[in-house]
């Protein structure tokens, strides 16, 4: 395949070329836990056993790298233990700064070593401008942002953060899980790590758990986090490396759909009576818009919040009442989920008790809208 393809190429091959030996069009499933010798106890390739990868796992970060702009990428048995495996590289006096406003598991993880180790964790609000800059210190070592922010969609300059974190000598890391590659390319903006927690867009079906990490530079940090996955025994197992191999190839039509689908609704619901406000970035009238739509090129998603016009048991009574929509957590699958966050993010959150986060699927446009219409009324 030329080196031109375009990445709606390279996601419909899965980088895979078919096998000429049974022309084979779709990747193998290697399931094997562990790997013969030869005949003077060589390796016939880069295994030994399936805690250190495998050669399903090894094609599908070379097709996840390829697809940020990497020079490679690990693949992890869930998005947290990627992002786990980021955060032990810090060592006791380490700072570390990342957003009030993210993902919750990930933040009562530096919650627990900012307690347990030592480390420095400073959140900043990312509404502010000037406040990631405030917040880092010549002991930063690691800026961790979300763009847009889940579940408020705030949106954060990734190249403005860069330079910030790398003027303090800190390295960036960006979760990109909700903006994956058809949209955003944080390394190309200047990001020294991507994270995605794969069982959102990237495999799309909700039927696999994982996480993955892309670098801009394979570096003596990028080895210590391969050797932090084998110790941790995080990686992605052979069947479920081959599924989102599988999710991949529709990445891009998939994104397309639930990002027109998600401005019709809020579009639809911009201005509604039982509607305090919707948070889409698609928005012309959202506040991080101009920066969303100079990072986001391939579409603004399908994950936007909703501000009900009530409490927290307003905000629940509409989430049960909908059909279409499935109450659930999770994001970036072909179905349509939503759910009260206040309720699932725990002690830590600060999310408005009447927000609704939506993650909009490949639907019916116009049947998601009658249903939440139904359920507002």
């Amino acid at each position: 395949m030329p080196d031109h393809r375009s990445l709606d190429t390279l996601l419909a091959h899965a980088g895979y070329t078919p096998d000429p030996a049974t022309g084979a069009v779709v990747p193998p499933l290697v399931s094997s836990a562990t790997y013969a010798r030869g005949p003077d106890y060589e390796l016939p390739d880069e295994f030994i056993y399936s805690r250190q990868g495998s050669p399903t796992v090894r094609q599908a970060e070379r097709v996840l790298a390829e697809l940020d702009g990497g020079e490679a990428a690990l693949l992890f048995g869930s998005g947290m233990a990627a992002a786990t495996a980021v955060f032990e590289t810090l060592g006791d006096g380490d700072a570390v700064v990342a957003p009030r406003v993210m993902y919750h598991g990930a933040q009562d993880w530096l919650y627990r070593i900012s307690e347990r180790r030592g480390v420095e964790l400073t959140l900043f609000d990312a509404r502010d401008d000037g406040a990631l800059e405030a917040a880092v210190t010549d002991r930063t070592r690691l800026v961790w942002i979300e763009s847009p922010v889940n579940p408020t969609w705030d949106v954060i300059d990734i190249a403005a953060a860069a330079k910030i974190a790398h003027d303090v000598g800190a390295r960036l890391a960006v979760d990109s899980t909700v903006a994956p590659p058809v949209t955003t390319r944080p390394l190309e903006l200047g990001a020294d790590l991507v994270f995605h927690s794969a069982t959102k867009y990237l495999n799309g079906h909700s039927d696999l758990t994982a996480g993955v990490l892309i670098t801009r530079e394979a570096d003596e940090y990028w080895e210590q986090l391969r050797g932090l996955r084998t110790l941790m025994g995080g990686v992605i197992g052979g069947f479920e490396a081959w599924l989102l191999l599988r999710g991949l190839r529709t990445l891009g039509l998939r994104f397309e759909r639930a990002s027109r689908n998600a401005m019709a609704l809020a579009e639809h619901f911009d201005g509604h009576p039982a509607i305090e406000t919707v948070l889409y970035p698609g928005l012309a009238g959202h506040p991080g818009h101009e920066i969303a739509a100079r990072q986001m090129t391939g579409g603004f998603g399908g994950m936007m919040s909703l501000l009900i016009d009530g409490d927290a048991e307003c905000a629940k009574s509409v989430a049960r009442r909908t059909s279409v929509f499935t109450p659930a957590t999770s994001l970036g699958g072909v179905e349509s989920l939503i759910e009260h966050r206040a309720t699932t993010e725990g002690e830590h959150s600060v999310v408005p008790e009447n927000l609704l986060r939506l993650s909009v699927g490949i639907e019916d446009a116009g049947d998601l809208i009658a249903d939440l219409e139904a359920a507002l009324g």
